[in-house]
């Protein structure tokens, strides 16, 4: 009854999905791992940001380089002035009381202008070097860029793997499901003629039902491990996808340790680094332009109207004034003292820039233990997935040997579902072995600065 309970589940649980997929068949994405990779690429959140940097960046060289050219602005004003000021003239001009102080208003009621003004920087240190600060800020950009997508690379891989290990433990217990529903039907024979008891027909139907419930478990675990793959490929979670069912075995060795140890001048986090403090470096030039002298060209032209009545724009004949004015001109800067206070932001950012080789030392570190680690992870299960496999064919000849000794009668049940229990642990075991080993050939992937091959 138990097993003719769990064919009618499995056939609904089939006539279901197959239902399904006969309806999303047009919307499910199908996902290898080089689709995964690239549409990560194109689609996820880090990725995309890191491209508009570099179009932020270009802004930026776009602002630093409008220093540079000439500046030229446009004004214009209307003036009313109520009660013009009064000036005070000695009193030798007062021609009616001499000696006498006499105010005089100068000026109009009104006063209009129109006018441009043109400036244009000769020499200015600090603009120079922010122009080429700009540049090297859109380089490193370009560098960020590559290392989010290298960063981006590595989680999508470990976790698209991650979902075929989680697949292929499933198979595991599909299997094991059916090898213990057969030798329940065995027992369940030997019970009915007399020969078994009852006892082991009940112990086969605890055990199909822990494999039952762990076949679910599975199966959501599965479904996390594939919503997390959307999620670090930019992917919709209600999004119906299909992974492509890859082998996962070993690749060779030999070809993985070509290079006994990373070349660190090619690791993108590195190159980030060391273009950081090229920046860092011409932020200390930048202060240090503050030193220097500042030497400027400025021009200006504007046509000016008075008169006491309005509009100003009356002909002179109704008394409105006219006339037009035009300057041109040098302006040189020349820093003196300041309190000292450049030389406080000069040392500061020396500072910056030895915190800065202190990171990068470290980053060295960092990349070096990871790529020993890895190595020695990678050694460690190539020895663990040979043992494995070998413990998988000698727990399937010992689950064989002793099936045919319990129809015999000359073992028992205990040790019939103990041979069962170790072939389904050898199985886990291989798995997990063989994921281990694609974690570390990620991590020596990387190290080698070659995890753009999984594209290829």
């Amino acid at each position: 009854m138990f097993i003719k309970k769990i064919k009618q589940t499995s056939f609904l649980i089939a006539l279901i999905s197959l239902l399904s997929a006969n309806v999303t068949a047009q919307d499910t994405t199908t996902l290898g791992i080089k689709d995964a990779l690239n549409y990560a690429l194109q689609n996820f959140t880090d990725a995309r940001k890191a491209k508009l940097d570099i179009e932020n960046a270009n802004y930026q060289i776009d602002e630093v380089r409008g220093l540079a050219l000439p500046q030229i602005s446009g004004s214009a004003g209307l003036n009313y002035n109520p009660r013009l000021q009064m000036s005070a003239l000695p009193g030798e001009l007062n021609p009616t009381d001499p000696g006498k102080t006499l105010l005089v208003a100068f000026g109009q009621k009104w006063n209009a202008n129109a006018g441009i003004n043109v400036s244009q920087n000769l020499f200015n240190q600090a603009v120079f070097t922010g122009l080429k600060a700009a540049r090297t800020t859109r380089e490193f950009y370009a560098l960020n860029v590559q290392l989010t997508e290298e960063q981006v690379i590595e989680k999508v891989a470990t976790s698209y793997y991650q979902v075929l290990v989680q697949r292929q433990q499933i198979v595991n217990v599909d299997s094991n499901i059916s090898v213990t529903a057969k030798t329940r039907k065995v027992i369940q024979g030997l019970f009915e003629n007399g020969l078994g008891k009852k006892i082991d027909v009940d112990r086969m139907d605890v055990k199909l039902s822990n494999l039952e419930s762990q076949h679910q478990q599975l199966l959501n675990a599965v479904s996390q491990y594939e919503n997390q793959l959307k999620f670090f490929i930019g992917m919709p979670i209600d999004q119906p996808v299909k992974i492509v069912h890859a082998e996962i075995t070993p690749s060779k060795l030999g070809s993985l340790l070509v290079d006994n140890n990373p070349n660190l001048n090619n690791r993108s986090e590195i190159l980030v680094l060391q273009k950081q403090s090229e920046l860092l470096g011409l932020q200390k030039k930048s202060i240090l332009a503050e030193y220097y002298p500042t030497l400027s060209l400025s021009g200006s032209y504007s046509y000016q109207g008075v008169s006491n009545s309005f509009p100003v724009f009356k002909g002179i004949n109704k008394g409105a004034n006219w006339f037009d004015v035009g300057t041109v001109g040098l302006s040189l800067k020349v820093p003196i003292f300041n309190g000292g206070a450049t030389r406080a932001r000069v040392s500061q950012s020396e500072v910056a820039v030895r915190k800065l080789k202190e990171d990068i030392t470290l980053t060295q570190q960092s990349i070096n233990l990871d790529f020993e680690n890895a190595k020695n992870q990678i050694n460690n299960s190539i020895i663990n997935l040979n043992r494995q496999k070998r413990n998988e064919a000698l727990a399937k000849t010992v689950l064989d040997n002793t099936s045919n000794n319990y129809t015999q009668g000359l073992a028992t049940l205990t040790d019939l579902l103990d041979a069962q229990n170790a072939l389904f642990e050898a199985q886990n075991s291989y798995n997990t072995s063989l994921l281990d080993f694609r974690l570390a050939e990620i991590q020596l992937i990387k190290a080698q600065w070659r995890l753009r091959t999984l594209l290829n």
